[in-house]
């Protein structure tokens, strides 16, 4: 595994195990959502460059696409929640 492959793995398990593990605010989990979009952009690219296939150039693009879409929808549930609730602990947030 070469230092590059394994520094965007790291990243992403990193990011997951931020995920899991502290669940303390909403903003908290955004950004390891963020830092795993990003980690698999990169990923998708370095693939796609080493490919050097015509098709497979679009991937990363796409996945940039619905990670911005994914941000900004979590920045509007994010504000929703800290207007009503005020603030943006998830243990205030109870669903039910």
């Amino acid at each position: 595994m070469s230092p590059i492959h394994f520094t965007l793995a790291s990243a992403f398990m990193l990011s997951m195990t931020g995920l899991a593990l502290n669940r303390s605010h909403l903003l908290s989990a955004l950004i390891c959502l963020e830092g795993m979009m990003l980690s698999l952009f990169i990923t998708i690219t370095l693939w796609s460059m080493m490919m050097n296939s015509s098709s497979c150039t679009l991937m990363p693009m796409i996945l940039l696409t619905f990670s911005a879409c994914e941000a900004s929808s979590g920045l509007a549930l994010l504000v929703a929640a800290t207007r009503t609730h005020g603030s943006d602990q998830l243990k205030n947030l109870n669903l039910l």
